[in-house]
C-alpha cells in the first residue's frame, strides 16, 4: 500500500546533513539542453528560429542571419520565447532492512543533495521497503530538509520490493514528456518480495541505478534494470562516491 509521509519537528541527524552537504557541494548537474524541440510556453526566454509561433522578433540576431543571407527564408527570422528546460526526476530509494545503518544515512544524505541540486527541476522521491511511502510527488518542491527528517523517520526494515517503486515511478511519469522525464532507483539490488521488476523498468523512459556495494548486492539484477531503463549503472561504496556518480548519470 502506497502512502503518504507527512514532515515532522524532529531534529535531523547532524551526521547525516553534513553527508548531504558535502555531497552537494561536490555536485553539479547540467541544466537540461536547450533546442527548438522543447515545450514552449513556459520557462526560460531564449532565441529560436520562427516556427511559426512567437511574433516577437529578436532583432540583433535576425539581422545578423539577414547579413549572411540576404534572400531570407523563415528559418533566418529569429524570435523570442519562452521554452521549458524543466527535468522530471523521481528518486526511487531503498529503506528495506538490508539497508540499515550506514547505508541508510547514505541514502538520506543524496536525497538531501539531490534535493538542493535540483531546485529549479520537479523532484518527486519515493522510500521503498516491500512497501513504499512517497516523500515528496513532482512538483511539490518540499525542502531538502523536510525530505531529510522524512527519510530518517522511515526505520529501515523489511524485505525489498524493487518492482513497487517501479511501477509507482510508471503512474508518476506517464504525463512528462519522454525528454523531460527520468527515474534513479538507489538500491544494493537485492529483490526479495514482490513480482520481477524487470519488465517494469522497461517501460520507463528512462531508469539509472544507483548500485550501493557497501554490503549484500544484487550487481546483475542492478545492471538488466539499467539496461532495460536506457540508462547508466553506477556504484556507490560510502557517500563520498554519490556526487561522482550523479554527475556521470545526469551528464548523458
Amino acid at each position: 500500500m502506497l502512502t503518504e509521509i507527512e514532515g515532522s519537528e524532529l531534529a535531523v541527524d547532524s551526521e547525516t546533513v553534513r553527508r548531504a552537504r558535502q555531497i552537494a557541494t561536490r555536485l553539479a548537474v547540467p541544466r537540461p539542453r536547450r533546442d527548438a524541440t522543447a515545450r514552449r510556453g513556459v520557462g526560460e526566454l531564449a532565441s529560436l528560429r520562427y516556427r511559426g509561433g512567437s511574433d516577437d522578433i529578436d532583432l540583433d540576431r535576425t539581422v545578423e542571419q539577414l547579413i549572411l543571407h540576404p534572400l531570407p527564408e523563415d528559418d533566418d527570422i529569429i524570435v523570442r520565447e519562452r521554452i521549458r528546460t524543466k527535468r522530471s526526476v523521481l528518486l526511487l530509494v531503498d529503506v528495506s532492512g538490508s539497508m540499515r545503518g550506514e547505508r541508510i544515512r547514505t541514502a538520506a544524505a543524496t536525497v538531501g543533495a539531490l534535493a538542493a541540486e535540483l531546485d529549479r527541476d520537479d523532484l518527486g522521491v519515493v522510500a521503498f521497503w516491500s512497501d513504499a511511502a512517497v516523500l515528496s510527488r513532482l512538483g511539490q518542491h518540499v525542502p531538502a530538509q523536510v525530505l531529510l527528517d522524512k527519510m530518517l523517520r522511515i526505520p529501515a526494515k523489511g524485505l525489498t520490493n524493487i518492482a513497487f517503486p517501479l511501477q509507482v515511478a510508471m503512474r508518476e511519469l506517464a504525463r512528462i514528456p519522454i525528454r523531460d522525464a527520468r527515474a534513479v532507483l538507489l538500491s544494493d539490488g537485492v529483490h526479495n518480495a514482490g513480482p520481477d521488476p524487470r519488465p517494469f523498468a522497461a517501460r520507463l523512459p528512462r531508469l539509472d541505478v544507483l548500485l550501493d556495494t557497501s554490503g549484500e548486492q544484487d550487481p546483475d539484477l542492478a545492471r538488466e534494470l539499467a539496461r532495460l531503463g536506457h540508462g547508466r549503472l553506477r556504484r556507490i561504496r560510502t557517500y563520498t562516491d554519490v556526487a561522482p556518480a550523479l554527475g556521470a548519470i545526469f551528464n548523458d
